[in-house]
């Protein structure tokens, strides 16, 4: 199928043939008829896009930041490579789709095969879109009408917190889409509407669609003075900022138009530089409007399909793009006016370079011709050597070199790309075919990387003869389920850390493992999972070092974290595991490699009883050597990230970020420094390939990364 990406790194947008996905579990599978072009949003990408890298930063100072920290941490080539890479994905346009639906996932309820709907799906023939982000669409609606259905929304939900009553008066400050179908809602809503902006079309506009009054400052009218009139002199009652601009001007405005106590509601994006005179002697209330409404950005609702309960949450996305499209369905909103162009989607090039022109615009439509529903299941895989075609099956490549086995991967998200793709490249590796679930970042890293074809059917690329050994870089939850697919096929397995979440998927493993043994007499299958840190240069220089003592070791890794929000998904239990299970398994398996010897004591202490992210771990094990391993989240990022230090026989070794090793008491040796962090990926890459190769044992032995799961498992059910 054909959907339109855009580049972050040169602004060029393109269309492109990728994978058709999968209606997942509570979401709806949806063949497009009509996308409408957020004029504000897509432009302001469009052009971020084209900008040079000193203008990128200019518009993203909260970005700079980051990397500035990040390079005080780790060195300046690794964040120059992560800032390139992450410029290098392809970003996937649009939010107002409207289409019918050709699948529908387990959990969904409300919705059939056939129904028309709208979405906040992108500019794709097929979409999937979880359903609380769905609305059907009324007879008496038009496709070209729904489309509008979502920037209405976003204008309603900043309506729902002015709050405004029957025959109020409100101001309408920016009178682009969303704004022009704000003034209608508030007519139909019974308020009196006046309407602010520098275009005199748009003003006309506003007054056929109902606005009592206009002003244009750039004509040089005082609009606080048309204010002051259109509110019989009490200050309006309401200002909804539906502008785009750096400028403080409207935020300023509104205060100073509003009556005592009027309420300011920001839909779109200005400067916020407020005076508190403005605000102090009117008790003004000031609001900041969040997309579409209650359940935007959380994971619950919109992924999880979890509603709230119309008793207490009445309006939420959702609901919100019903009442627009009852409002198209009795007349009281009419976009026809809106609609300034209207492209194909092979045309839709010609539609961003509309919005750079300058030639006026507003509502820009794209038409899709439709794609059969018969032919879905067989466009879940497109060859990337010949990207004309998106065929289901895909002709076998031979091997430019047999003696290295074709990896397909699983997963295509920013460790992957970043991370994981390079240094299995850099280990000469052969890629095969790239899975993701929506389809876009398969097919970034699919060319990227040379991979023969990209798809959105997990399970066919397991099964696939061409595969020959199996690389999951999927979330964590995916995991266990994906390793016990690849050990049924008979692949050898490379899993990111964690192997698995919970002590039922572990010994589902453990049981694939010891079933994939005996089908093959007795030789255990390779598994591995990514501990990298283990074949660090450094770690390989310390183990050495300890290697030349007797005795019993005391480790102290100190993990300098960083917080992450509490809603990011490796922080949930059932989706990331958590921080412990998630990232500190690797601190357990590095301490476990370097003890030689079986963790026989485990224990837990937590900062808080509110967080999960800020512990200590304390290990002991058979030999007689002990472990502590302090996870932090609540530190500077201007000390180093990770710390390891070792005592023993009457020396010590201090590995700081994997870039600096130091020797205290070690004769001939005082230290180590590389030019660059290497946390040991592309070492750990090869091993895995050679053990493929060769048919040798697993670098990593099963037993070792059996125990380090279960007693990730156990700390973290402490």
């Amino acid at each position: 199928m054909k959907q339109i990406l855009q580049s972050l790194k040169t602004g060029a947008t393109e269309i492109t043939n990728i994978p058709v996905p999968f209606a997942s579990s509570r979401s709806l599978l949806i063949r497009t008829s009509r996308t409408l072009v957020s004029a504000g949003t897509e432009r302001m990408l469009v052009d971020f896009g084209r900008a040079n890298l000193l203008n990128k930063a200019r518009q993203q100072p909260d970005k700079v930041r980051e990397v500035l920290d990040k390079a005080r941490t780790d060195d300046v080539g690794a964040t120059l490579d992560a800032v390139q890479s992450k410029l290098d994905q392809p970003l996937a346009l649009g939010y107002c789709n409207v289409g019918v639906i050709a699948a529908v996932g387990s959990g969904v309820e409300g919705f059939s095969v056939g129904d028309r709907v709208v979405s906040n799906g992108k500019h794709a023939e097929v979409v999937a879109v979880p359903k609380n982000l769905c609305a059907r669409i009324p007879d008496n609606v038009s496709d070209d009408a729904a489309a509008f259905t979502v920037m209405a929304g976003i204008g309603l939900q900043g309506i729902r917190l002015a709050e405004p009553t029957l025959g109020e008066c409100v101001v309408v400050t920016g009178l682009g889409l969303i704004g022009l179908l704000t003034v209608q809602m508030l007519r139909a809503h019974g308020c009196r509407v006046m309407g602010v902006d520098v275009d005199p079309c748009k003003l006309e506009l506003a007054k056929r669609m109902g606005a009592e009054v206009t002003a244009n400052p750039a004509a040089g009218e005082d609009v606080l003075a048309v204010a002051e009139g259109f509110s019989r002199a009490r200050g309006v009652d309401a200002v909804l900022i539906t502008a785009s601009t750096k400028s403080n001007q409207p935020v300023s405005q509104a205060a100073k138009m509003c009556r005592k106590r009027g309420r300011i509601v920001l839909v779109g994006v200005t400067g916020l530089e407020l005076s508190r005179a403005d605000f102090y002697e009117k008790e003004l209330s000031f609001q900041v409007s969040c997309s579409y409404g209650p359940g935007r950005y959380d994971p619950d609702y919109e992924e999880g399909g979890h509603d709230y309960p119309v008793g207490f949450v009445r309006w939420t996305e959702q609901r919100n793009f019903e009442a627009v499209l009852d409002l198209m369905s009795s007349g009281a909103l009419d976009v026809s006016p809106l609609i300034t162009h209207r492209f194909s989607l092979e045309q839709a090039a010609e539609a961003y370079e509309l919005l750079s022109s300058g030639e006026p615009s507003l509502g820009i439509l794209l038409e899709y011709s439709g794609v059969d529903a018969e032919s879905l299941d067989d466009q879940r895989t497109v060859s990337l050597t010949d990207e004309g075609s998106s065929q289901r099956v895909v002709e076998q490549m031979n091997s430019a070199d047999q003696s290295v086995p074709r990896l397909s991967f699983i997963g295509a998200g920013n460790y992957a790309t970043r991370t994981l793709l390079p240094a299995f490249k850099a280990a000469g590796a052969q890629f095969y075919s790239i899975a993701s679930s929506g389809g876009v970042s398969g097919l970034h890293a699919g060319r990227k990387f040379g991979f023969a074809n990209t798809t959105t059917d997990t399970q066919a690329l397991i099964d696939d003869p061409a595969t020959e050994a199996v690389v999951i870089t999927t979330r964590h939850d995916s995991h266990a389920r994906w390793v016990v697919k690849a050990l049924e096929a008979g692949k050898p397995v490379f899993v990111e850390k964690p192997l698995c979440l919970t002590q039922d998927e572990l010994i589902a493993i453990g049981e694939a493992h010891e079933a994939a043994a005996t089908a093959s007499d007795g030789a255990a299958p390779v598994v591995m999972v990514g501990f990298n840190r283990r074949f660090s240069p450094l770690v390989v220089k310390l183990r050495d070092k300890l290697n030349t003592v007797s005795g019993p070791r005391a480790f102290v890794m100190t993990v300098n974290a960083g917080a992450i929000p509490a809603d990011h998904w490796t922080q949930d239990p059932a989706v990331g595991g958590g921080r412990l299970i998630g990232e500190a398994c690797h601190f357990i398996d590095l301490l476990r490699h370097l003890a030689g010897a079986e963790i026989t004591e485990i224990g837990r202490q937590t900062l808080s009883a509110r967080t999960d992210d800020t512990f200590t771990l304390q290990l002991g094990f058979a030999d007689g050597s002990i472990g502590t391993v302090h996870y932090f989240a609540n530190g500077s990022k201007r000390f180093p990230k990770e710390r390891l230090e070792v005592f023993a026989g009457g020396r010590i070794l201090q590995l700081d970020n994997f870039r600096r090793l130091r020797g205290y008491g070690w004769p001939g040796f005082t230290g180590q420094r590389l030019w660059r962090q290497d946390k040991g990926q592309q070492a750990c890459a090869a091993a895995f390939l050679e053990a493929v190769r060769s048919g040798g044992p697993a670098p990593i032995p099963w037993p070792e990364i059996e125990e380090v799961a279960r007693v990730t498992l156990e700390l973290a059910n402490q």
